[in-house]
């Protein structure tokens, strides 16, 4: 008896087996790929517009000569308003550092050149009847500065600073009242100070609509930079009648806005 059910205990059992074996077996899922990190690191290059306007708006003259009167008695400005404003536009190359994919600081340096529309003439006629005139245009300015930030994934907000660099002609008539030029002062040259402000960029996706250039990322980016070149005294000297000379000073300082578009190769 006790063989007996023994061998249907063992039959059962190997019968069980063989059924399972014919089961259909669960598919294989592959775990989900992992999603790609994305780094800021990498040179990247691109074009930026915008609008750039004068802070310190003013030309002070002074009479060199005790001769040279004309601004004690009215006749020839102290100072005179010269405020400036227009479009900007132009390009930027540089490159980014990030110690940490994803989310992390980024380092970086870049160098910028744009053209700046800032020309402005200005006249006054004197108490004597002396008309004076005075001219200051900025044709471009560049910059080169140090980026630190932080990003947040696909976002970099970012402080920045450094050397810039700026192309400014100056110049100053006087006149007589009977429309006659008796001082004329004119300066060309490029000149030299610093840059600092911040801003914050985006990371648009890699089949990016704007990326023609089949980059690995296409960014956009807002920036507003403070510029400071210093100040420029011109000598207005006697011509025709005039005798003597008037020294007149001009300032370059502003503020610009601007949006950028950048083509990033690398990491």
């Amino acid at each position: 008896m006790r063989k007996t059910i023994a061998s249907l205990a063992a039959f059962t059992a190997l019968t069980a087996a063989v059924s399972a074996a014919d089961l259909p077996r669960r598919a294989y899922t592959p775990p989900p790929p992992p999603v790609p990190v994305f780094s800021w690191a990498g040179a990247y290059f691109g074009i930026n517009a915008g609008y750039i306007t004068t802070t310190k708006d003013s030309v002070t003259t002074a009479g060199v000569f005790p001769g040279n009167d004309g601004v004690r008695v009215g006749n020839r400005p102290a100072a005179l308003g010269l405020p400036r404003d227009g479009f900007t536009g132009g390009g930027q190359l540089g490159y980014n550092f990030q110690f940490t994919p994803g989310s992390g600081f980024v380092v970086g340096a870049e160098a910028d050149l744009a053209y700046t529309d800032l020309n402005r003439t200005r006249s006054t006629t004197g108490r004597l009847g002396g008309i004076s005139t005075f001219r200051q245009m900025g044709d471009f300015l560049g910059t080169v500065r140090g980026r630190v930030g932080y990003a947040f994934d696909r976002t970099l907000v970012y402080a920045t600073g450094g050397f810039a660099y700026g192309a400014e002609t100056y110049r100053g008539v006087f006149q007589t009242a009977a429309g006659q030029p008796n001082f004329y002062g004119s300066s060309s040259r490029v000149e030299t100070g610093y840059a600092a402000g911040g801003g914050i960029e985006f990371a648009l996706p890699t089949d990016s609509v704007f990326n023609i250039f089949h980059s690995n990322a296409v960014t956009l980016k807002g920036e507003a930079l403070y510029y400071d070149l210093g100040r420029r005294t011109v000598p207005l000297v006697a011509v025709g009648p005039g005798v003597g000379a008037y020294a007149s000073r001009f300032r370059n300082e502003g503020v610009l806005g601007r949006f950028g578009l950048n083509y990033k190769f690398g990491s």
